[in-house]
Formats: C-alpha cells, sequence, structure tokens
C-alpha cells in the first residue's frame, strides 16, 4: 500500500503518461468524448438517481460537450470505483476508499458520499449505501476517535511503527478535528434529506460523547491529552514538533488540531477553519439531540462547547493583516501569534461558507477572501494554466482543483463560477478527470489520477450551478 506522499512523488509521471495517451478529441461513434467510467459490469455501486442526473446534464449541455463529459465522469466517480456496500448485523455498511489509496479518511467519504445526499430521498439503494458510510464512520470513531484513516477491518499499515497509539484497524493515527466534524455534517444534512432517523441509534450517540470528550480533551485546559504523534521520515511535515505534542498553546478555549486536513501538521496548533466547522458540527449535533433522540445531557454538552469554542474564535481568531486589514488567520496558539496562509484542503478559510461557518457575505470573510486569493497567501499560484490555491503537501506552482472548486461554490458573483469552471475544464490534461493538484504551467503534469473527493466535488459544482444558474454552464 503507498502513502499519500509516494503518490505525490510517484503520480506526476503517471499523469503525463496517461495524458499522453488520450487525443484532446477523440471519436467514439458519434460522440467526440467517449466515457472514461469503468464498463458497468466493474462499477462498485449503481445508483438510478445519479444516471438520471448525468443524461438530465448531458440532455441539457448536449452529450459531446467537454463540460458534460467531466460531468458524467466525475460525478459517479465515487460509487463507480470507491464504494463497498453490505449489510452487517441487519444495518447498512458502507466502506469508502480515496481513490488511490486503499483506505477510509473519515473526512473524505463524508466529502465524497456529500453530493448524492439530495438525491437519496428518491433512490432507496443510495439512501441505504448513505446510511451505510454513517453507520460505518461510527464504528470507526469508537475504535478511535483520534486517527483519521481506517482499514477495513484489522489489518496492516505501513505506518503501524508511527510513535503513536496504533491499532490494526487504523490505517494512520493523524488528529485532525474536521476528521470528527465531517460525520456529523453528512448525519445531520442526510436526516434533513431524508428524514431517516434510523442512523442515531444508541452508538452514534455513544460516538458523539466521544466526540465531545476528544475535543474537550485537545482544548488542553489543565494538560496535554492522551494524544501524541510522531513518524520517522524525512518529510518535516510528516512529523510532530514538541516531543510529538505540537507547539506550545495557551488555553483559551480553542481546540488543538495537530494536523491539517492536509494531513501535515500545524504550525500553531489552533487551526481556526477547523474550529469554526467544531462550533458548526456541535451545533448539528445539539438539534439532532434535541430534536431526534431525546437527549438532555447530550443537547447540553454540545451547545456549551460549541459556545465556548465560538466565543474564543472572537477573541483570538482575528488579526490585523497590513495589506487585508482585519481578517480570519490559518493558524494562531493563543498567544497571538498568527499564520497568515491558507490551504487548499477543506476546511480551509475560503471553504467556509460552503460548510456553513460563515456566511459569503460576510465582510470578515470578504476581506480573508481576498486575501487568500492573493500573492499574500504563500499557497497561492498563478501561472499560464491556471491560478488558485496549492497546498504544503504537493510543494510550490501546484494548484488544486479542490480550491478552484471551492472559489466557485463560495461565489458571491457569475465571473467566479464562470472562470473556475473554464479552468477546470482547461485544466484535467485530457484524462476526463480531477486531480489532487497540477503545475501552474502544465496541467499534464499532476499528482493523483484518481481521487475521488475531487472528482464528486466537481460535479456538485457543476450540479449545484445547473439548479441555480444553468445559463452559466453554457458559458463555460
Amino acid at each position: 500500500m503507498s502513502s499519500r506522499r509516494k503518490f505525490i512523488r510517484n503520480s506526476m509521471m503517471a499523469g503525463v503518461a496517461l495524458s499522453a495517451g488520450i487525443p484532446s478529441f477523440v471519436t467514439a461513434g458519434t460522440r467526440r468524448w467517449p466515457s472514461a467510467r469503468p464498463p458497468v459490469r466493474k462499477r462498485k455501486f449503481r445508483s438510478k438517481a445519479v444516471e438520471e442526473t448525468i443524461r438530465e446534464i448531458e440532455s441539457f449541455l448536449g452529450s459531446d460537450n467537454e463540460l458534460a463529459w467531466l460531468f458524467s465522469n466525475c460525478f459517479p466517480n465515487t460509487l463507480d470505483t470507491t464504494v463497498t456496500f453490505s449489510e452487517k448485523e441487519g444495518r447498512p455498511d458502507t466502506f469508502v476508499i480515496t481513490g488511490d489509496i486503499h483506505a477510509m479518511w473519515l473526512r473524505d467519504s463524508s466529502a465524497q458520499v456529500w453530493p448524492y445526499v439530495p438525491l437519496a430521498p428518491r433512490d432507496p439503494q443510495l439512501k441505504a449505501l448513505i446510511a451505510g458510510v454513517i453507520n460505518r464512520q461510527v464504528k470507526c470513531i469508537h475504535i478511535d476517535p483520534y486517527a483519521n484513516a481506517f482499514n477495513d477491518g484489522p489489518g496492516q499499515s505501513e505506518w503501524m511503527n508511527d510513535l503513536t497509539d496504533m491499532k490494526p484497524e487504523l490505517h494512520e493515527r493523524k488528529w485532525e478535528i474536521d476528521s470528527l466534524c465531517y460525520p456529523v455534517r453528512l448525519a445531520h444534512g442526510y436526516w434533513k434529506a431524508t428524514g431517516d432517523t434510523s442512523v442515531f441509534d444508541a452508538s452514534w450517540s455513544s460516538a458523539m460523547r466521544l466526540i465531545i470528550k476528544t475535543f474537550r480533551e485537545q482544548q488542553r485546559k489543565d494538560n496535554p491529552g492522551p494524544y501524541k504523534f510522531q513518524r520517522v521520515t524525512g518529510w518535516q511535515t510528516d512529523t510532530v514538533a514538541g516531543a510529538g505534542y505540537g507547539n506550545p498553546i495557551n488555553p483559551v478555549g480553542l481546540i488543538v488540531s495537530i494536523f491539517r486536513p492536509s494531513d501535515d501538521a500545524t504550525i500553531w496548533p489552533f487551526l481556526i477553519p477547523s474550529n469554526y466547522f467544531a462550533v458548526s458540527a456541535l451545533r448539528k449535533m445539539g438539534e439532532i439531540a434535541a430534536d431526534v433522540t431525546r437527549d438532555e445531557a447530550l443537547l447540553a454538552d454540545a451547545t456549551a462547547l460549541a459556545g465556548e469554542v465560538n466565543d474564543a474564535l472572537a477573541k483570538y481568531a482575528r488579526a490585523v493583516h497590513p495589506v487585508h486589514g482585519e481578517i480570519i488567520p490559518y493558524e494562531t496558539d493563543g498567544y497571538f501569534n498568527y499564520n497568515f496562509m491558507d490551504d487548499a484542503n477543506v476546511p480551509s478559510l475560503l471553504s467556509m461558507p460552503y460548510l456553513g461557518t460563515i456566511d459569503r457575505s460576510d465582510p470578515l470573510y470578504l476581506r480573508t477572501r481576498k486575501f487568500v486569493l492573493s500573492k499574500s497567501n504563500p499557497y497561492y499560484f498563478s501561472g499560464i494554466s491556471g491560478h488558485g490555491v496549492g497546498s504544503p503537501h504537493t510543494g510550490r506552482d501546484r494548484i488544486w482543483p479542490i480550491a478552484i472548486i471551492m472559489k466557485a461554490l463560495t461565489a458571491s458573483n457569475d465571473h467566479d463560477i464562470i472562470t473556475s469552471l473554464r479552468m477546470l475544464k482547461n485544466t484535467h490534461a485530457a484524462t476526463g478527470f480531477m486531480h489532487e493538484s497540477f503545475m501552474k504551467d502544465d496541467p499534464s503534469k499532476f499528482t493523483r489520477k484518481w481521487f475521488a473527493w475531487a472528482n464528486t466535488l466537481f460535479g456538485e459544482l457543476v450540479l449545484q450551478t445547473y439548479k441555480t444558474q444553468p445559463e452559466l454552464l453554457k458559458e463555460v
């Protein structure tokens, strides 16, 4: 099994080879763009609602339209290639890999199926599959709330020698706040879309208490808590300073995240977009406790912690940038040290309205957005092929399609949506899929040819635009 780091090093050449083997314009019968999906017999899961949606977009744009072709490849990619659905103990169970890494991330798996949630009410099988993801995530949280990625049962991991409390069920044990937020967001969204409350059993409630316990431990008010992590590696961002506990923090009520959603170590351990996400997740948890499980104790605990973190954000998560004024920094330590940057991975500063943690018209967000999409952000890159936010995870000059998608999904104007879609259409390197990142001057040099999160998220952008402003798609 290869790690994300190994894919970064190895997939660029694979990407070049792949793109070289597919001409920009090919003919298959009457279609200029033949499907890049697996043959029907090899698809992992088929959804009637998803297939109907693909046909609807193709009908609107034309089946030989490149954007329609990209949508038809990308939107079903999670279902086509990454899911294993079954029933265990009479309940749906779904294991979701990221793509080219055979492990289930709590973040990625939530994000991968999220665009299908609105379709679940008219597709019972799809509904069961999403319920299965929620059920599996609850099991994972019980195994270890500090882990970010899991095997499909006990197995071997290349990271078993990491200096942390590894277990056979874990692929990797990097503590990331968002790993516990995404499952709450998915469960809440599924409930709101379908009305189904079957996933909210005693095990779910127990997992929520584990989430609160973990968040409380990582406020580090009295001690550093039980989690620490180190790795013997040449990648600085794959291990942790401070003997595995991270750099010092002032316990002001914020929650420590030792790693970012990129799986890179934080510099200042209070990762601000993730703390905003924690507030949102806790409030959603409280809503379920109030309206579904009737758990007054869980409601009280979730509400109290959300309020405490939110108050701390108001005091410690704003700073004056010399160019952009008062904005939201990426990280802080509670001692008023700040890291002015943004990372492509979600939660990011750019993505906050998408996750519902701030209003896209909020002046604070607009100033922060202007900073993120400027040269003031050290991970904003601009080149011949495109411009957008990258990540330390992939190094300099690599732009992430996920960040381009987020720019469009959080846009307040048509221009940002149209230009983002055009950029995505022009940088897939003739593969028909999104990638982790591409070189700003040469999109044929990309990382991760099979990255289901980026693919499905692109589908979400096209579908959202079709539902709200369909005329924009015909300008791409």
